[in-house]
This record gives structure tokens, sequence and C-alpha cells, in this order.
């Protein structure tokens, strides 16, 4: 009877590393959860899990773009935000962008929403320009972020160094609020969609205002994944008019282990859902299935490529 009981527990355990061992595992790495990757992670979820029903899809939140791509790397996430430059560098090994190698594991999905670099300025600080930044207290992002890499980026090209400023803190989006709301700084810069969350919080907390990138900066970054844009007028309470500023395309990534089975479903679910998308964030109303498959600086993982392949996707968009 004793050995019985023991050949029952060990088919049992049996059974159960055998089930553990054929999960599917989808981990979504996104970002700080006041900005934008986090809720459209969450919203990515839910559809990836009404297309995978048998996976267990989890939402990681994360300090953005250099981290989700270090993540994927190393195969502890299936599915990851970036903005387009960071993810280039992460793709070359660019060393001066915290990538030490080349990180050759990278597979695109999809070419999703524009980043705008929204930088905004306490009203009582003073700051109007780009110019007025200097000997203030600013905020660039969590560090090595795809945003702290875009304000390294936009202010070399503007001829500034973060030595010109009064005080520097490497802090996400919420963090970077509160202490502008306490008095503790004056500015930050954050690179997200439009309408992000911590930004919509510290306008209608106090008077605020939107600093302008001019066109000849964003021209003098030498780098095509920056483009001139504008936060369009009302985007935020008390932003009457447009402000020009930078705009860089965010893409979902995911790394070459990842079955093809797997990135095809994935894909679809994104793209078969973009209304459930566009109720978690605004930002998701950019989001095309017909410039989906450009722009993306890694080459496209043989599951994206074999769903826009079926939606003629390419040929949508007339190339």
């Amino acid at each position: 009877m004793h050995i019985t009981r023991i050949l029952a527990g060990l088919t049992l355990a049996t059974a159960a590393l055998t089930a553990s061992a054929d999960q599917q595992f989808v981990n979504i790495v996104t970002g700080g959860t006041s900005g934008v990757y986090y809720p459209l992670g969450v919203a990515l979820s839910q559809v990836i899990g009404k297309e995978l029903p048998e996976a267990k899809v989890s939402v990681q939140s994360t300090k953005g773009s250099a981290e989700n791509a270090n993540l994927l790397q190393a195969g502890r996430g299936e599915l990851g935000f970036g903005l387009a430059d960071a993810i280039a560098d992460a793709w070359a090994g660019d060393a001066e962008a915290g990538f030490k190698k080349k990180l050759d594991k990278l597979r695109g999905v999809a070419a999703i929403y524009p980043n705008y670099i929204q930088l905004v300025a306490s009203a009582d600080s003073g700051i109007k320009t780009l110019a007025d930044l200097k000997g203030k207290r600013i905020s660039v992002g969590a560090p090595k972020s795809g945003t702290e890499l875009n304000a390294r980026a936009i202010f070399k090209a503007a001829g500034y160094t973060y030595g010109d400023f009064g005080k520097v803190e490497y802090l996400p989006f919420g963090e970077s609020v509160e202490l502008i709301k306490n008095r503790q700084l004056d500015a930050t810069l954050l690179s997200a969609g439009l309408g992000v969350a911590a930004i919509r919080d510290l306008s209608t907390s106090i008077k605020v205002v939107f600093v302008p990138i001019p066109a000849d900066v964003v021209a003098k970054i030498g780098n095509a994944a920056y483009q001139a844009g504008a936060i369009p007028a009302n985007t935020y309470d008390g932003q009457g008019a447009d402000i020009p500023t930078v705009q860089i395309r965010n893409v979902l990534v995911t790394h070459a282990d990842v079955p093809a089975d797997t990135v095809y479903a994935m894909t679809k679910a994104l793209f078969g859902n973009l209304d459930h998308l566009k109720s978690a964030h605004s930002a998701a109303k950019a989001i095309s299935l017909e410039t989906a498959a450009y722009g993306v600086p890694v080459p496209l993982h043989p599951g994206a490529a074999r769903f826009y392949a079926e939606t003629n996707a390419q040929a949508k968009a007339g190339r």
C-alpha cells in the first residue's frame, strides 16, 4: 500500500512537471505605470490572452526601452515596447547608449504610435524656451531609458550638456511630476504618446508651460528617427496652441527564440483589437496596420512577417 502511494505521488509529480514544461508564457515588458507603455501593455495582455488561451500572459513595469531590449535579449520577456532609436542602438551595440554588445536576438513585431517629446515646466519657474533651462532643476527620465537617451540627443543638438543645468534628476514620469508639484524641480522632459497621464495630472494641479523644441534643433540631431512634429493645441489643460517638438516612432519587439506561431498570434491580437487598445489610451489611435511593417530598426520576426503577408499590409500601404 505504501509503495502504491509513492508511485501515485510520483505519477502526479511527473504530470505536474510535464504541464509546467508545456505551459506557454508571454511576458510583456512595458515602462513606468504613469506612462503610455504600461496601460497599453495591460490592454495587449488582455487581447493576447484571448488569442492564446493556453498561455500565461503577464505585464511587467520597467524603466523603458533600454531595459526592455536587454530583457528580451536575455529571454526574460516575449514582447516589449521601445523607441525606434533606442532599439536601433541596441541592435548596433552602441556602448554610449548603454549597450555593451549587439543585442542580436531582437526581432520586430510592429511600428506603432509616435512618441512626442513633451518638455513641461512650472509657470513659476520662468522657463519659456530651451535657453531658459540653464541653471534650472530638471528631470530627464529614468537612467538610460528611451526618454533619457532622447534628452541627451536633444540637448546636445541645442548646444547644452547636463552640466548646464542647476540639478539633474533621473526619475520616471510620476516621480518627476510630484517633485514639480512640490517645487523641488522646475521642469521635466517626457518622451511619450499624447495625453500621458503624468502631464495631465500636472497640468490640472498647477499652471504649467510647454517648452517648444524648434525644427532647426530637431534637424541638428542628425538621426532619421527624430522628426519635427507638434503637440496639438488643447492636448492638455491650459495648452492653447500647438507646441513644436520632436516625434519618434515606437515599436513592439520580441526575440528570435519566441515561436513563429506565438508571434503571429500576438500580432493578430494587436491589429484585431485596436478599439480595445484605443480605449486603454488615446495614443493607440495612431496605430495603423498599413504602416506597421515599416520603420522597425531590427529584422521582422517571421511570425509577424507572415501576418503582414497574409493581410497584404504592404500592398495597402502602397509600397
